[in-house]
């Protein structure tokens, strides 16, 4: 049989070769499933202990849903000033922290909307309180939270990430990436900021030596071409962030479908398939070399795509979701317990371990 595109480019794949942007666009709108499972896969196991699956137990915990962004996908936020908008206090955060470590959790995945109400000082009480006072891991803030903080507090990026960090911010989330393209964020989001406002975030993170994770929310008009070059400018600021050695650094990537139903995207754009979920995780894994993690994006795909996706590249399922709201309020919502975590995985042909948020082993 002649060798085609695909076949070379897999088996240089194979030999450690990195990528290009118009092999990674080639892979994604032509390769075939196979292909991509194998060669996903080879660099996962060059990254991770081929016979194992992390997750962690953890809570998705959302401070406040005011939110003066107006993004266009989510179906969750309240308007300042709308009576049904809230933000939590410190006895509900308690009474979460305790739920959480009683199941065997050890952080919170912490954000909320750009409430214009709140001063600088909130933040800083907020996450000393959870992390000294209540010992739980904060895992906080998308960049969009952290670039308003930093004008609250009238400091730099860098200055304010410091701070957080110094009151106990462990590690930053990267919420609110969406689609890296300006043209894409325009339409969806325009007060949110181009994709500088995010990697200027997470550059300053990175900095500081904080870790950070990258994300991908697709199926909101944008092409293939515009998903690689998403995943070029986050594989780009990696390489920068392993050169520092300074411990900051993104340890993993999460990509998941737009999940329309309950915005004004309803009806107007196709959900993406599981095919095209698996083939958008596979090329990711694949792309994105200097990255250790890859989660499976469960809880918007349901159980069964996401133990299939460990056999595309992902090592990660990623969190229990003991708690979720702002996927939950599209209309999808996905959630299991411990041992449904671990029967997961091991049906899907591996073995479970526990990490934190920063994937360390918990309980070892």
């Amino acid at each position: 049989m002649p060798t085609t595109a695909t076949d070379t480019l897999v088996a240089g794949i194979l030999q450690g070769r990195r990528l290009s942007e118009d092999e990674a666009l080639h892979l994604l709108e032509r390769a075939d499933l196979p292909d991509l499972a194998l060669a996903a896969t080879a660099v996962r196991d060059r990254h991770n202990d081929p016979a194992r699956v992390s997750y962690v137990i953890d809570r998705n915990v959302n401070y406040t849903d005011v939110c003066n962004v107006y993004c266009t996908f989510c179906a969750f936020y309240h308007k300042p000033g709308d009576t049904r908008g809230y933000v939590l206090t410190k006895a509900q955060l308690k009474q979460k922290a305790e739920e959480t470590k009683a199941l065997g959790g050890t952080g919170f995945l912490l954000q909320g909307g750009v409430n214009p109400d709140l001063p600088w000082d909130y933040y800083l009480d907020l996450v000393r309180y959870l992390n000294h006072d209540l010992g739980i891991w904060v895992h906080g803030f998308s960049p969009v939270e952290i670039q308003m903080m930093a004008k609250l507090s009238g400091q730099s990026l860098g200055k304010t990430i410091a701070d957080l960090r110094d009151a106990g911010l462990g590690s930053i989330p990267g919420g609110g990436a969406e689609i890296l393209v300006d043209r894409i964020r325009k339409k969806i989001a325009p007060l949110k900021g181009g994709r500088e406002k995010w990697l200027e975030v997470m550059e300053a993170a990175h900095e500081a030596g904080v870790k950070t994770t990258g994300t991908m929310m697709f199926g909101i008009t944008e092409t293939m071409a515009e998903r690689v070059d998403h995943l070029r400018v986050l594989r780009e600021q990696q390489d920068r962030a392993l050169a520092r050695g300074n411990g900051g650094g993104y340890t993993a990537f999460a990509a998941w479908p737009f999940q329309s139903g309950h915005t004004v995207w309803e009806g107007k754009v196709p959900k993406p398939t599981d095919a095209e979920y698996l083939r958008t995780i596979a090329v990711a894994r694949i792309y994105l070399d200097n990255f250790a993690h890859i989660q499976s994006s469960w809880v918007t795909m349901g159980r069964k795509t996401g133990q299939v996706a460990l056999h595309y590249g992902c090592d990660d399922m990623g969190s229990l979701m003991l708690e979720e709201n702002v996927v939950s309020a599209a209309g999808t919502c996905y959630s299991v317990n411990n041992d449904e975590m671990n029967r997961m995985i091991r049906a899907a042909g591996y073995e479970p371990w526990q990490r934190d948020n920063v994937y360390g082993p918990v309980g070892v």
